[in-house]
């Protein structure tokens, strides 16, 4: 009789590092339209920055802040999923110091090379990826962080990527995830934006409730430490930013989406 075969977790694929296709998961093909589109204009430089929204710059900063914020130290470790042209990688740049590290991920090709380019540092790891794996090793990383990532992703594959992410996370490290949540009037305006037009040519715009979250953290054994509305002046800031629609933030700012911090449960 023939042996059956034991077929391998999730988390041994992911520690093997091998790019075994996933059910149903979204290899980033509306994105990669969406930033081409971006990109094939007469201004490259600038489409490239507005492929992943607008206040490139400052929104940078209050992404740094709140990294900072939840223990992130110069000798830190961030890993960037979804870290597009360099938004948040940039600022970091200049914080993190000789000792610390960084890997940014996306799975559009451009953006990985402009983010490369722009923060000119090679020792830092900046990778193409075209599945739901975080490529880093087992208790690596002080901050795994996915700004503007789950909201493009089906509940299923936010799931998979925060299970891939607690195998990165150090026992004392945070994942740090945003959102869009309806309770928030700015994102129910996204939500009415989709449904005039149901059929725009642009990524999936996805929604996670609290109570999602809170039932991912139960099944991953991890624990919400922070959860805050994208109304919430709730990130506390190094120095005052001004948006560029001309909002000031001095003491504490707001990235617009809501953000949720897991820690691995002792």
């Amino acid at each position: 009789m023939r042996a059956k075969r034991q077929k391998k977790s999730v988390d041994e694929s992911q520690a093997a590092g091998t790019s075994r296709p996933e059910a149903g998961a979204d290899r980033g093909a509306s994105y990669r339209a969406y930033v081409a589109n971006h990109l094939d204009s007469d201004d490259a430089e600038k489409g490239i920055r507005e492929a992943i929204g607008g206040n490139f710059d400052t929104m940078g900063l209050i992404q740094r802040d709140l990294l900072v914020a939840h223990g992130l130290r110069p000798d830190g470790v961030v890993v960037d999923v979804g870290c597009g042209s360099g938004r948040l990688a940039l600022p970091l740049a200049s914080y993190l110091d000789d000792n610390g590290h960084y890997t940014g991920t996306d799975v559009v090709p451009q953006l990985v090379k402009y983010a490369r380019k722009l923060v000119g540092r090679p020792d830092w790891k900046f990778r193409v990826v075209e599945d739901l794996r975080i490529p880093a090793p087992k208790d690596s990383a002080d901050i795994v962080c996915f700004f503007s990532v789950m909201t493009h992703l089906r509940h299923e594959h936010s799931y998979r990527y925060l299970r891939a992410a607690k195998r990165v996370v150090k026992p004392t490290g945070r994942i740090i995830v945003s959102f869009l949540e309806f309770s928030v009037p700015a994102h129910w305006a996204v939500f009415e934006q989709n449904y005039e037009d149901p059929f725009a040519d642009k990524p999936l715009d996805q929604f996670l409730s609290r109570d999602a979250l809170v039932a991912f953290a139960e099944h991953l054994e991890l624990d919400i430490v922070a959860l805050h509305g994208g109304d919430e002046l709730a990130i506390p800031l190094r120095e005052p930013i001004t948006m560029e629609n001309g909002t000031e933030y001095t003491d504490a700012g707001s990235m617009g989406q809501s953000f949720v911090v897991f820690a691995p449960r002792s």
